[in-house]
């Protein structure tokens, strides 16, 4: 009998959404927190399992949808086309078969596949149907090219899976990666340049090959899915790397079955971090549908139209932007903006006091248009990779009238543990949190569970320094209200002590400038040698054009604007208004920016593809401005830093 979604009861006491562990408290930690379960017989214990209860359901039933490229000049998109849980089945049992034969011929020994796309996961669900290991990297060659092939390297990789476009740069680094043996194109590649290709990886020991043969090969050699226990490794996740070089983290089939929600998903974050990966196999288990962006993050809207997803994770920056873009579109002068205003109020007064978040007129007459944005039929977001204020989050909840995998009463928080999973809080003393803070106690987050990743891949030292005593130390500060819900506050590692002997959690300062109107991305740095902290701004462009007296679309003249000490002056008053609102510690507040509308990108490796900032690169790409921030010593009377 296939799982299928429960909805909550009516009468959901929010106030106790987790229970402390009797005997559990220990000095210097939390009790635990949640009750663990691994035997419970809920949720699919293997990625088959997924799969197969997902096929349960209808086996016609769409599963994985694209666009077509309908014309290259100008280049356009046809309408999704989609590929059912049939098709899909015969598809895997073909790749697997494939794959299985070639491993057991001992001539090839794991796998590798990137782009977001729908025939990635069509490998990775061969894979899990024949028990091998899927290693998931960044497509980001690039700057990135070391860290390839160090990855591919660190985890022996024999057969790579890839788009067309990768496949020269992955024969120029053949010879550092002596491992790779096969590359599989997902799409057909042209005679001609496939004799080329071929005939270059002939050279350097790599054969070519298109997917539509290992398709053929694998329905001439066709097998059932092998049996695979709950225990069994699945896949190697590599980090996407803030700061060292990845790290392989170990996940077993159990690990990755462990979570499960479900209808119409959009997909557009990179499929190598585990985050898509879980929002994807989350909607697998209930018969639900993945449609895949066309690749191109500015026709990310074009693509949410088409589709009309149920289902859309993203990341703080991308909902930030969202957020910021509808508020400076409706909170506008005149009756527009005062309507805007009175509709977004009194469906936020009406959600904090009743939990509901729909509206009959007010949806009708404004929040229609912003849910239009996203297709119209949104019914669920989630965000994850970093923290994002409350505020947005109540934004989201009353302008598309959807759940944010929050309880009415919950934003700010990651809410309580999921039912396999423990948490506990553990002391930092040097930060001063305390498992026996009041009102509520806070540390670093650790869990444990059925769901948490087993180790790092031929790495026993950051394994040692991560899994301590069975638990997850997860680098994340958190708090637990009297609700028994978990709200993370800071990192561990990204604090530093300012010369007056302050310590100050640079990430924390960001999120709460980045939630400001004006903040498109920022970049705080500081100096233990200097008192205070500076930063690099960059604007959104329709905000900062008011401020500047140039059109929001004219970049050269808001660049040229941005050099102006006014504009500067203004942008740091609106900044540090913002910090003032949300409580920011004095010494926390930034006293000196350089404003840029050059952004930082993946591209340049300032990003990581999850869209976290690379602190070192960020700081390497703007050390001549930062230091000349700093040789100009700390403003003396400014009224903007007064408390």
């Amino acid at each position: 009998m296939p799982i299928r979604c429960t909805p909550l009861p009516d009468n959901v006491d929010y106030g106790k959404q987790s229970v402390t562990v009797p005997g559990t408290k220990q000095p210097g930690q939390t009790p635990f927190y949640g009750l663990l379960d691994p035997d419970a017989p809920s949720y699919p214990k293997t990625l088959q399992d997924i799969f197969n209860n997902g096929y349960s359901f209808n086996p016609d039933a769409k599963l994985l949808g694209h666009r077509p490229v309908i014309s290259r000049s100008p280049l356009k998109f046809g309408p999704y086309v989609w590929q059912t849980y049939r098709e899909v089945d015969v598809r895997r049992r073909r790749i697997g078969s494939a794959l299985h034969r070639l491993f057991a011929t001992g001539e090839l020994k794991a796998s590798r596949h990137g782009d977001s796309r729908y025939m990635w996961q069509m490998v990775e669900l061969a894979l899990h149907a024949y028990g091998k290991v899927v290693v998931s990297l960044y497509d980001t060659f690039g700057k990135e090219s070391l860290t390839v092939s160090d990855s591919i390297n660190h985890a022996q990789l024999s057969i790579i899976f890839t788009t067309p476009d990768h496949i020269a740069t992955l024969l120029k680094l053949a010879t550092s990666i002596p491992s790779m043996k096969v590359i599989i194109s997902f799409d057909p590649l042209g005679d001609d340049v496939k004799r080329l290709l071929s005939s270059w990886g002939e050279s350097v020991g790599i054969r070519i090959i298109e997917l539509s043969e290992i398709e053929k090969y694998g329905e001439e050699n066709l097998i059932e899915p092998l049996p695979v226990s709950p225990d069994k490794v699945a896949s190697l996740c590599y980090t996407s790397g803030t700061t060292n070089l990845p790290k392989g983290a170990i996940l077993t089939h159990m690990n990755l079955a462990t979570f499960h929600e479900g209808c119409c998903h959009m997909s557009y974050l990179p499929l190598a971090h585990i985050y898509e990966r879980i929002c994807e196999l989350n909607v697998i288990v209930v018969g639900g549908c993945i449609g895949y962006f066309t690749g191109d993050p500015l026709r990310l809207m074009d693509d949410a139209q088409a589709l009309k997803p149920h289902f859309f994770p993203s990341v703080p920056r991308v909902l930030n932007r969202v957020y910021q873009a509808a508020m400076s579109a409706g909170n506008v002068p005149g009756v527009k903006g005062a309507i805007f205003r009175t509709a977004l109020q009194t469906k936020l007064d009406q959600l904090h006091k009743t939990g509901v978040n729909t509206h009959l007129i007010w949806d009708a007459l404004v929040f229609s248009k912003i849910r239009a944005v996203l297709g119209g039929n949104v019914l669920q977001v989630v965000t994850g990779s970093a923290p994002i204020s409350g505020e947005v989050i109540d934004f989201f909840k009353v302008a598309f009238g959807c759940d944010v995998a929050e309880d009415p009463t919950s934003s700010g928080t990651i809410g309580p543990p999921q039912p396999v999973l423990e948490i506990k809080l553990v002391d930092i003393p040097a930060m001063n949190y305390l498992s026996s803070d009041k009102p509520n106690p806070r540390g670093e987050l650790c869990v444990r569970g059925p769901n948490c990743f087993v180790g790092y891949y031929k790495d026993e030292k950051n394994t040692q320094e991560t899994l301590r005593d069975g638990w997850i130390h997860t680098g994340d500060v958190a708090e637990v209200d009297s609700s028994g819900r978990f709200k993370i506050i800071d990192r561990v590692k990204n604090i530093m002590k300012l010369a007056q002997g302050e310590y100050v959690a640079l990430q924390k300062v960001e999120n709460t400038y980045a939630a400001g109107p004006v903040v498109q991305q920022i970049y705080v740095h500081g100096d233990s040698l200097q008192p205070y902290l500076i930063a690099v701004v960059v604007p959104d462009p329709s905000v900062l054009a008011p401020l500047a007296s140039a059109e929001p679309n004219d970049i050269p003249a808001l660049s040229e604007a941005v050099k102006n000490p006014r504009v500067v002056q203004e942008v740091l008053n609106t900044l540090n208004e913002e910090a003032r609102r949300s409580g920011l510690a004095g010494f926390g507040f930034i006293k000196r920016i350089h404003i840029t509308m050059d952004p930082f990108t993946i591209e340049e490796n300032t990003l990581t593809p999850t869209l976290k900032l690379r602190r070192r690169d960020a700081y390497a790409k703007f050390k001549r401005e930062l230091d000349a921030l700093y040789a100009l010593g700390e403003p003396a009377n400014n009224a903007s830093f007064k408390l």
